[in-house]
């Protein structure tokens, strides 16, 4: 079954957090993880390996944080869940004597394809965008 990690979770949720508030200044790990409710230790572990994989860059110092290193428009969710996770296949790999079929393979290829289709198609913007317009709420008392 695929099945994607708080890590995974939580690496996307980031990205989106740096996607929204895009700009030159660098956003602190502190500000990060108030806002998203996650621990700054687990966070910065996630955002080491973002950095490895140079979808976002670090600095350190009193103006240092994190921010993305290209535009938010040029990020797929693929691209960063695979960073956390690894394959998206939802294909295991067996080396057994079961009698394959045509449409059982079939069936599983197509979905797979239809998985990494759809999270290669969704971008960060996309994600982001979609988030402001759900801010706008207006209470009143």
């Amino acid at each position: 079954m695929l099945k994607f990690s708080t890590r995974g979770q939580y690496a996307l949720l980031v990205m989106t957090d740096l996607a929204e508030h895009n700009s030159e200044k660098y956003v602190p790990l502190k500000l990060l993880s108030h806002r998203r409710n996650l621990s700054v230790k687990y966070l910065e572990q996630i955002l080491i390996q973002l950095a490895k994989a140079n979808l976002v860059i670090g600095l350190r110092g009193l103006n240092g944080g994190y921010k993305l290193v290209k535009p938010a428009s040029e990020y797929t969710v693929g691209e960063i869940l695979r960073v956390m996770e690894g394959d998206l296949s939802c294909i295991s790999v067996t080396e057994n004597n079961t009698v394959k079929t045509l449409g059982n393979e079939t069936f599983w290829k197509d979905l797979d394809k239809t998985i990494n289709d759809y999270v290669n198609s969704v971008t960060l913007d996309q994600i982001a965008k979609k988030n402001a317009e759900g801010s706008n709420f207006n209470y009143c008392i």
